[in-house]
């Protein structure tokens, strides 16, 4: 009797890793979506400033222009509102109104680290009056403290706060967030701000093919990275017969939709200027498929993270605005034909960003 031998599970290199991510993340050529469909199909992005939204989609689309994701702002297409990760994203309506329950169960979790600031509060209560006032007018932090502690004196205000962001799915009005103008942070719901109900939270299924569509192949622990939610494996067996596997190098299981691309390894990747907290950096456990082991960390510096440069598809370098000068910092040495493609893109996205007001583009020194 012939005894059978299941085939083995294909394993996918770095590199390999790198160029489908960047094919999901439309790093690997630029898109002609729109920018609403962009924001959708990346299922978010991250949002802690005002600016990282244009630049990520700068990046990522033929044509982009600020208006575009500023008229869907005015428009309420699209809206600012804490989501992944604890972390302000741009989502747009439908996905704030799906999204938001589905990672209810993680900000109950955050709210929980804040409970002896919160002794004695009635949370159903503060939800009800958080959403009493924030309805009645947008209001700011600040004013929500305020209002909440005279409710609650023996409280810690900053709870109070915080208990009221993760009870109540509160975004963030306009001008906030618009392309070219400033405006203090003030909240109102969700429901309030688009005119319509939250709907039901996904089914997880449904979430789980989104982030691979956008991020994969990858593992359970890579979702629960992006989505800051635990407890997916079931989720992803129950999926399995709909999906393909792989192995990374260090044996790692990756999941992936069957019909996704994989491109090869060797496509050309060209430059690419990213914003501070691009999801592209945030949305994996194992980040080496985009971030060299040499180079970890080394975007950020204590809470802060810098812009980033990718060159070859991979972490290579930080970059700021000073002034009417781009400076690029790399972290290695470039090549000249990798140094005039960076200077290329980086004026391609400066005349998409700001146009009509001209920028030098210098390199500093090499970060060591």
């Amino acid at each position: 009797m012939t005894k059978t031998t299941s085939a083995p599970v294909p394993v996918l290199g770095t590199r390999a890793l790198n160029r489908a991510t960047l094919e999901r993340q439309l790093l690997l050529r630029r898109s002609p979506l729109s920018a609403q469909a962009a924001v959708h199909h990346l299922v978010g992005l991250q949002a802690q400033n005002v600016r990282p939204p244009y630049y990520a989609l700068a990046a990522r689309l033929d044509g982009f222009a600020p208006e575009a994701l500023s008229r869907l702002m005015a428009d309420r297409e699209v809206v600012r509102i804490v989501t992944l990760r604890s972390t302000i994203h741009t989502h747009t309506a439908a996905d704030c109104l799906t999204l938001r329950p589905l990672v209810q169960p993680a900000r109950d979790r955050e709210l929980a680290s804040f409970r002896t600031g919160l002794a004695g509060v009635d949370l159903d209560r503060l939800a009800a009056l958080t959403r009493e006032l924030v309805e009645s007018e947008p209001r700011t932090m600040a004013q929500l403290r305020a209002a909440l502690s005279a409710e609650w004196p023996d409280a810690d205000p900053q709870s109070l706060a915080v208990a009221a962001r993760c009870r109540l799915p509160l975004v963030q009005v306009t001008p906030r967030g618009l392309g070219g103008r400033s405006g203090q942070v003030a909240l109102t719901t969700a429901e309030h701000w688009l005119g319509r109900p939250a709907g039901p939270a996904p089914q997880p299924d449904a979430v789980v093919l989104r982030y691979l569509a956008a991020f994969g192949p990858a593992s359970v622990k890579d979702m629960q990275t992006w989505a800051g939610l635990t407890r997916l494996r079931e989720v992803f067996e129950r999926l399995r017969p709909g999906l393909v596997t792989f192995r990374a190098e260090d044996g790692t299981e990756l999941f992936d939709l069957p019909d996704a691309p994989r491109p090869d390894p060797d496509t050309p990747a060209p430059p690419r200027f990213l914003p501070e907290f691009d999801n592209l950096l945030l949305s994996h456990a194992d980040r080496t498929r985009v971030v060299p082991p040499a180079h970890r960390g080394r975007h950020w510096q204590g809470n802060q993270a810098y812009r980033t440069l990718l060159v070859d598809g991979f972490l290579a370098g930080v970059w700021k605005l000073d002034g009417q000068t781009m400076v690029v910092e790399p972290f290695d040495a470039l090549t000249r034909q990798a140094r005039a493609e960076v200077v290329t893109e980086a004026e391609r996205m400066l005349a998409a960003l700001h146009p009509g007001v001209s920028y030098d583009v210098r390199f500093g020194t090499v970060r060591t």
